[in-house]
C-alpha cells in the first residue's frame, strides 16, 4: 500500500456506543496523518510557526465504508486531489484501511493557508510551495485554475 501516513491502533476511548470508530475518530486519524504527510515532505510545524503559516479546512466530508472495531490497526493513506499552482488552495483525499486490507472510510478535505498573525488566507512562500508540490498526487490529480474577477 501507497503513501500511507499514519498507522496505529483503535483505541478504547475511540469507540462508541455500538462498539465501533466514532464518527469523529476518523477525522482525527486523517488530520494525524496530514500532518505526517506535511512534515514527511519537510513542512514541520515548527516552519509553520516560524513563517507564521498554518492550514486550515473548508470542508471535510466522510464516507463510511466498513465498521472498524476496537484494537484493530488501521492505516490511512493521504493523496493531493487538486490544487492550484501556487499551493494556496488544496485538496487531499485520506483513505483508512482497516488491518485486513479493507477499506473502511475516505475523507475528503479542502484546505488553504492562513497567515496566523493577520487571520487572512494567504499562499506558502515559494520555497515551501516546492516542498508541498512533492507530496504524492492521485491518479486522478487536477490542477485548480482560479476563475478571472469581474
Amino acid at each position: 500500500m501507497n503513501n500511507v501516513f499514519y498507522e496505529g491502533q483503535v483505541m478504547w476511548s475511540m469507540v462508541d456506543a455500538n462498539a465501533h470508530l466514532r464518527h469523529s475518530a476518523y477525522a482525527d486519524f486523517a488530520a494525524q496523518a496530514r500532518l505526517n504527510l506535511l512534515e514527511r515532505f519537510g513542512l514541520k510545524p515548527s516552519v509553520f510557526l516560524k513563517q507564521g503559516i498554518g492550514p486550515i479546512l473548508f470542508r471535510e466530508e466522510t464516507f463510511f465504508l466498513k465498521e472498524v472495531r476496537p484494537n484493530d490497526i488501521v492505516r490511512v493513506t493521504c493523496e493531493l486531489t487538486k490544487s492550484r499552482a501556487d499551493g494556496s488552495r488544496w485538496s487531499i483525499r485520506h483513505e483508512i484501511y482497516r488491518s485486513d486490507n479493507t477499506k473502511a472510510a475516505i475523507i475528503n478535505v479542502d484546505g488553504a493557508w492562513i497567515d496566523t498573525v493577520q487571520r487572512k488566507l494567504t499562499s506558502l512562500p515559494d520555497d515551501l510551495n516546492t516542498l508541498f508540490m512533492q507530496t504524492p498526487h492521485s491518479d486522478d490529480y487536477a490542477e485548480d485554475i482560479p476563475k478571472a474577477k469581474a
